[in-house]
This record gives structure tokens, sequence and C-alpha cells, in this order.
């Protein structure tokens, strides 16, 4: 797997697209692509819950599948939040957080594993010059490490801890689309979850959702794909201009 280290027009959630993005943006269909990271662009999903079945047992804790179905796609403080007060172990949350993106870590060990058509729809929106922002829930060393091996440049990635309200409010999406010039009823989202989806469709954008661990139930205006081999660039074109 390629390895790549963002590029200097790569921006953090407090900073900004350069002018001349979001001058080359405007008019375009899609003004830009926003794309979640876990389960979406990266098979993580079942390394974050193995780093949480691991840390609790370490509590004598035992988790169960009802309690995946909650925390999937979710940020890592409500997620963290909600398994303490449900087996009741004892560990406060910023302790807790650190161990599970620790545990997480190690579990990776390395280059994380693409999902089925991310790198072929990546390579296909940089050659068509596709605005394309990483929006994720997890915390910034998390995607920091993960950016280093998707071999994508992005123009923008958003981390959950970098704003105050992260997913399933709309912030992240409205921030990034407001950062790379964009109109967000013009930009087109990729998620995995229903946190995700719920998100981006508050934010007011096109969404495509390609369930991951948990079934995402159909919508108007919500397209539903089964991989990403089956996303390509002129259908998200059709799907924000259907939402038109």
């Amino acid at each position: 797997m390629t390895s790549s280290i963002p590029a200097e027009g790569t921006r953090t959630a407090q900073g900004t697209a350069p002018a001349h993005r979001v001058r080359s943006i405007r008019g375009t269909t899609p003004q830009a692509v926003l794309l979640d990271m876990d389960g979406t662009l990266v098979d993580t999903e079942g390394f974050w819950w193995a780093a949480e079945v691991s840390v609790f047992a370490e509590f004598g804790h035992e988790l169960t599948e009802e309690q995946r179905q909650v925390v999937v796609g979710g940020p890592m403080s409500r997620s963290a939040a909600y398994l303490i007060a449900t087996t009741g172990a004892d560990i406060g949350l910023p302790e807790l957080t650190v161990r599970l993106n620790t545990r997480f870590e190690e579990l990776v060990d390395g280059d994380v594993p693409l999902m089925p058509g991310a790198r072929r729809l990546l390579t296909e929106l940089a050659a068509h010059d596709v605005p394309t922002a990483l929006v994720s829930a997890s915390h910034r060393r998390i995607i920091d490490r993960v950016l280093r091996s998707l071999g994508h440049e992005f123009h923008l990635s958003v981390a959950g801890d970098e704003i105050p309200r992260t997913k399933p409010h709309p912030d992240p999406y409205l921030h990034a689309a407001a950062a790379l010039g964009a109109d967000p009823r013009h930009c087109a989202v990729i998620e995995d979850t229903m946190t995700g989806v719920t998100a981006a469709e508050a934010a007011g954008c096109a969404v495509v959702a390609v369930p991951s661990v948990a079934p995402i139930e159909p919508a108007p205006g919500r397209h539903l794909v089964r991989s990403l081999t089956e996303v390509d660039l002129p259908f998200l074109r059709s799907v924000v201009e259907r939402l038109h």
C-alpha cells in the first residue's frame, strides 16, 4: 500500500482551503466530496470494537453485540461514556479515551486496510480535481495515522476532538463545506453509519450510505449502496443533482 504524508495544501479543522481552490470549485457538481473514515474508507470498525472489548475485559466486563450496535460510528466521547455507564467500569472518560486510542493503534500496527473500491474512488476524484475532505469522529492522532496510509491528499480533514459538536450533529460537515468554499447542498457525503448519515443530512448534503456494521434504512434523498465499488464520479454527480 502506498504511504503518503498529507501535502501542504491539506488543512485540519482549524484551517481553510487555499483561495485558488475555493474559486476553482464554484459551479462544479459536486462542489466537494466529504468522506467518513472508519468503516467507509478504511476497514477499521472491527479494530475499534476489538479495542473496546479488550480494554473493558481488563476491568472484568464482557461487551455485547447490542452495545456494539450503539457505539458504532459514534464519537469517542459518546461511545466511551455509554460503555462506562452500561458496564459500571471503574474508569474515567479521559483515561478510557487514551486507552482506547492506544489499543486501537496497537491492533492496527501499520497500514490500515482499505474498503473495497476506496482506492479507485479516491484516485478518480483526484484525477478530476474534485475537492475532498475527510470528516471523522475519530481523534486527530488516529486520523493522522490513517492519512499516512491512504495515499490520497485531502484538501481538508476534520477530527472529532477538534470541534465542539461532532456527529450526529451537522457541524463537522458544515465546517468542511465552509472551509472548502462549497455549498453543503452541492456536496456529496459518503457515510457508513446512521450517526454519520444523520449529521450529513442535517447539514443539507446529498448522502450516499454504505452500511458496514449496522444497517441503514432507506429514506427519501438517501442513496444506499453495497460498497464503494458501486460509487464513481458520475454517480455522485447524479446524487447531488437529484437533491435539487
